[in-house]
């Protein structure tokens, strides 16, 4: 029987507005009637933190350069930099972006704390700043990614599916996210709260930088310590890392459901082998579009409320206007009805030579 998917939308995050100091307000009078008159030829600065992982390059980078496109008609510029995994060189990028006097900036922080001086020093420079995927610290002006306990909670329980009765008949290894994301903390807090009592923890680590050999040395390690024959199955973070675990888990002989999170193209086609057991799909079209209506707005002068109807809080900045994409849970089951049908990605694209027999399979044609 054909599992249905599941989605989950994110709660409300309802709190009272604080009410804004009188010099604030001033400070964003005269920047917003400055702004206003830049009209369509705007100028968004793009920071995005890694490209180890697929995605940003591949999705987000094009997906927001697309809308901006679109919303300026024609005339917007978007200029961008990758800071490959790098805090400081991230933090040197935001100063290159105020000399070269953007209107707007969107940033996917490396270090959501290492970036709060450089988001108040955009700020001072009259210059909004949208964080993209990730909370960044310091003032900014809006906020959007996908709640990501839920993340979590969805990873945990469809590991507790794949596990059936097995659940407790072995140890599960939890491969978590880079400590310097605040994202991962929340992904893990997520999976926690579904996995803790249904489940025994053998090893559990926190993958720097998120790199798939780092995921793969730490699946090695977790092998030799808790022996080939107890390990039933493996919390990823995301699907990179579930690559990395993969691999040390076929070099062992050992055959467990594995998690993920991105929808990345080789998640998804080890996903239709039966290797990966499910990854999160997290509708990055919608979430790279809301970031560049923000930016544009803010760019123009406009306020941001029509589009953001979520507020959050940093541990800096409270009342941030948010908008809170919903997730699903993705399996071979329902590969069509969600990346394919959405466009993320192909049936060609999936389905290459290596995949067709095992596409075939389940019905991906």
């Amino acid at each position: 029987m054909r599992r249905a998917a599941f989605a989950v939308a994110a709660g409300a995050m309802a709190v009272s507005l604080a009410a804004c100091g009188s010099a604030k307000e001033s400070a964003k009078s005269s920047s917003s009637s400055s702004s206003a008159k830049k009209g369509d030829a705007i100028k968004v600065g793009l920071l995005l933190p890694e490209n180890q992982t697929a995605r940003y390059e591949k999705l987000d980078r094009p997906l927001i350069e697309k809308k901006v496109k679109e919303l300026t008609n024609g005339k917007g510029e978007v200029v961008y930099a990758n800071a490959k995994q790098d805090a400081t060189l991230q933090n040197q990028q935001v100063d290159t972006m105020i000399t070269n006097k953007v209107d707007v900036l969107i940033v996917d922080a490396v270090d959501s704390a290492a970036i709060k001086n450089s988001v108040q020093k955009a700020k001072d420079a009259g210059i909004p700043v949208v964080a993209y995927d990730r909370l960044a610290q310091g003032p900014i002006s809006g906020y959007t990614s996908f709640d990501n306990e839920t993340v979590g909670k969805t990873q945990g329980q469809a590991l507790l599916t794949a596990l059936g009765s097995k659940a407790k008949s072995g140890k599960i290894v939890m491969m978590n996210g880079s400590v310097t994301d605040p994202n991962a903390a929340q992904f893990k807090k997520g999976a926690h709260e579904v996995l803790d009592g249904k489940v025994n923890i053998g090893k559990e680590y926190d993958t720097k930088d998120w790199k798939p050999e780092n995921a793969n040395a730490n699946m090695e390690a977790a092998i030799s310590a808790l022996g080939k024959q107890n390990i039933v199955g493996v919390y990823s973070a995301n699907d990179g890392m579930a690559g990395g675990i993969i691999t040390a888990l076929k070099a062992a002989g050992i055959k467990a459901p594995v998690t993920g999170q991105d929808a990345e193209l080789a998640g998804v086609q080890r996903i239709v082998t039966g290797e990966q057991y499910m990854s999160v799909y997290k509708p990055y079209p919608q979430e790279a579009d809301v970031a560049a209506e923000m930016a544009v707005d803010l760019a123009q002068g406009k306020p941001v409320d029509s589009i953001a109807k979520d507020k959050v809080d940093s541990p800096t900045t409270k009342q941030v206007p948010a908008v809170i994409v919903p997730v699903v849970a993705l399996t071979k089951d329902n590969i069509k009805d969600t990346v394919v049908k959405d466009g993320l990605w192909t049936v060609a694209d999936i389905c290459t030579a290596q995949y067709k027999s095992a596409c075939a399979a389940i019905g991906l044609k």
